[in-house]
């Protein structure tokens, strides 16, 4: 909702305007690929999808603390970083220690750190006994999160000395454990216990420290005692990222809220590579997916470009190093392919016995080429740019000898192991891919959206080629777009439906459902301009746009339901690359609906959009539905408000030709707006729109503002200007 004040200029997080943890919701922490799950209370319990994870095993499945024998009444989750929050608790009436406060205040990094306070409020003495019941399974992250856990096979061990207890265990070649220790406890089998006698008026602190162990080697804890929470690595690179983020000044107070969430959750689902500390990759998201992931990082990363552009160049360096050099069934890597994913657990479901990296997907290696064209048109680290040209040539090799697994032209996917997935774009699941009657779509299959990633990455090619003076390329690279570009168009498009089909399937039958997937074609740009109106027609009739974003598949197929995972479902990135790609192709009114909706989706949900949400229209309910297992943070939906930002602002650099597209579309609703230090063209601008007047401050010397939207992007050609 539109204010009528300014909110004050600032960073895009504000501490002082912190929200408090949403009831009900679990409680998750978050410090590089460590993170932490509770309820409310702070009480984590093996029984549900909770604990301290650390390299993708659970180390912690019981902490649940006791004053009494009583269980904690929640008073309040104080949430400050996304590593640390404070937990307020008390007895529940009807006890003898009612006037006890408990607080507890944890941080989460190499392991965990939990401060325990108890304090007297009341006019009498009190004794009381605190305890701590603790236990680990060292269960993998997938069987936690797919509710397989089983008892571990192998050898489990338990110690306790003094004031600490050790849980271990070994199995081929796992060899884990955690330290659990406090001062002042009374170490137990499964238990940490205190005593305590409070006198009127008075506290008892202790600190609990959960240390990892591997291969019988503790890990150093991110927040020992003794040093200041503030001068920690991640409180540290948490307040580099903050003052270096632009600054927005804007008259709607629910958007300022909404883009210092988004800025928060990335700086949160960063990862720092220890043998290079300036490399940061995002993660794709909290709690489940804090790895790297090919088309999330990549497509998060590209949609954060105005925030935090080191966040693409260190995914694309992170994802090079890991690009596939061979051929191996188990992982499906081959050689220039793009990871879909990584992990760190021993139990990977979809790599068994093949390592901890799997690449079984058909569009990152494609998005991987689009990414690194997006970043020489921003002239980010040009240099280093340069230096994966050899990444993108092997992604190219990889398109062309194994993604067109026939030769037909067009990439296509079937997994090469039972343990892979069955789908590999980005709707993934089982059944995501399907024909307008319900059938499922039968692999090999070749999605839409690939084909248009695949001619953006040869448009963007082409652009490489044509900036370094090599015409002979420049035309090899144009001309295979425009072949690609012509071949969809005849074979995807759907003349009696009006669509592009989502798919080919292994026999090359159209797969004729109506989904969310061709407005990705539109945002690559791999759409003729004839067929672009209709598609923009369907995109946002009422069987696919529910009024808050675009459904992943029309209301009129057979297999649409709104509560399910991609068949009716609204994601907010897709919606974002929907409205993108309407906005490329002239359909403004189009895409502001969308990129109002889905700011308005993310006011509903507290100004944190989740990785999805059902697909019901917003005539039904007031405000979107929760999907239940949705990740929150999710990186491509902390990244959708600043991509609609983008979007609706029509900002498209292209510095090697000193050309800046700006030609804002900016709803009136939100009044004025005002970004500093915005990066572009290796410099910190502003920008300002406000009553018809836009500008752009600080630029280059000699960059010319086009003030007209940029259209969907053209292969190069020899001569040109």
């Amino acid at each position: 909702m539109t204010q009528s004040s300014t909110a004050d200029a600032g960073p895009f997080f504000d501490p002082e305007e912190e929200p408090a943890a949403p009831a009900g919701q679990p409680v998750t922490l978050v410090e590089g690929s460590t993170f932490a799950v509770s309820g409310r209370s702070g009480d984590m319990g093996a029984e549900g999808p909770e604990g301290l994870f650390f390299r993708d095993v659970r180390m912690l499945s019981t902490w649940r603390l006791r004053l009494d024998d009583h269980p904690l009444q929640v008073l309040s989750v104080l949430p400050h970083e996304p590593f640390r929050t404070t937990f307020l608790a008390r007895v529940p009436p009807q006890s003898s220690s009612t006037e006890l406060l408990v607080e507890r205040r944890r941080y989460v990094g190499e392991g965990m750190r939990e401060d325990l306070r108890v304090r007297n409020l009341g006019m009498q003495t009190v004794a009381a006994r605190l305890r701590l019941d603790v236990d680990s399974d060292f269960a993998d992250l997938f069987a936690v999160k797919e509710s397989r856990v089983q008892e571990r096979s192998g050898e489990s061990s338990i110690s306790v000395e003094g004031e600490t207890i050790a849980l271990g265990c070994r199995s081929g070649t796992l060899d884990l454990g955690v330290r659990i220790s406090a001062t002042g406890a009374q170490a137990h089998r499964g238990q940490l216990a205190f005593d305590l006698l409070l006198a009127p008026r008075s506290d008892w602190e202790t600190t609990v420290m959960v240390i990892p162990v591997v291969d019988g080697e503790e890990v150093q804890p991110t927040f020992p005692t003794g040093r200041p929470v503030e001068e920690s690595h991640p409180a540290q690179r948490l307040q580099r990222w903050r003052a270096a983020s632009p600054a927005v000044e804007t008259e709607d107070v629910e958007l300022l809220r909404t883009l210092r969430q988004s800025m928060e959750d990335l700086g949160a689902l960063r990862l720092f590579d220890p043998g290079d500390p300036d490399t940061v990759a995002v993660a794709a998201g909290a709690p489940w997916f804090m790895a790297l992931f090919g088309r999330d990082s990549l497509l998060s990363s590209y949609m954060a470009l105005p925030l935090d552009p080191t966040l693409a160049l260190g995914t694309m360096k992170t994802l090079a190093r890991m690009q596939g050099t061979k051929v191996d069934t188990r992982t499906e890597e081959q050689p220039g392919r793009i990871l879909h994913e990584t992990r760190l657990g021993a139990d990977f479901p979809l790599a068994h016995g093949g390592g901890n990296v799997y690449y079984g997907t058909a569009d990152a290696t494609p998005l991987f080429v689009v990414l690194l064209g997006e970043l020489r048109r921003w002239s980010i680290a040009s240099e280093q740019v340069d230096t994966l040209l050899p990444d993108a040539e092997r992604a190219l090799a990889w398109i062309e000898q194994y993604g067109d697994r026939d030769g037909d032209g067009f990439v296509e996917y079937q997994r090469s192991t039972e343990a892979g997935l069955v789908n590999q774009g980005w709707k993934d699941s089982w059944d995501g891919i399907n024909f307008a009657d319900g059938t499922l779509a039968e692999t090999p299959i070749a999605l839409c959206e690939v084909q248009g990633y695949v001619y953006a990455a040869y448009v963007a090619r082409s652009h490489f080629a044509y900036l370094a003076g090599d015409d002979e390329a420049t035309d090899h690279w144009a001309d295979k777009a425009d072949a690609l570009k012509a071949a969809f168009n005849e074979r995807f498009w759907l003349p009696d439906r009006g669509w592009f089909a989502v798919a080919l399937d292994g026999a090359k039958r159209p797969v004729d459902s109506l989904t969310s997937n061709i407005g990705h074609c539109l945002w690559s740009g791999i759409v003729d301009d004839d067929k672009a109106a209709q598609v923009a027609e369907h995109l946002m009739s009422p069987e696919m746009f529910t009024g808050w974003g675009v459904r992943t598949l029309a209301s009129s197929m057979a297999r649409f339901n709104p509560m399910s995972y991609h068949n009716g479902s609204v994601w907010p990135h897709d919606s974002v690359l929907v409205a993108t790609g309407l906005m490329r192709y002239g359909f403004v009114e189009q895409a502001q609906r969308i990129g109002t909706g889905l700011l308005d989706a993310a006011r509903e949900f507290g100004g944190r959009l989740p990785e999805l949400f059902c697909g019901f229209d917003r005539s039904e309910y007031p405000s979107p539905v929760p999907y239940p297992t949705s990740c929150s943070p999710q990186a491509w939906a902390a990244a959708t408000p600043v991509q609609v930002v983008r979007m609706l602002l029509r900002l498209e650099p292209r510095m090697p030709r000193n050309e800046v597209w700006f030609a804002p579309a900016w709803p009136e609703r939100y009044g004025r707006l005002q970004i500093h230090h915005l990066p572009l063209g290796g410099r910190r601008v502003s920008l300002v729109v406000d009553e018809g007047r836009a500008a752009l401050e600080g630029l280059p010397e000699g960059i010319r503002v086009i003030r007209r939207s940029r259209p969907p992007l053209q292969p190069a050609r020899p001569g040109q200007g």
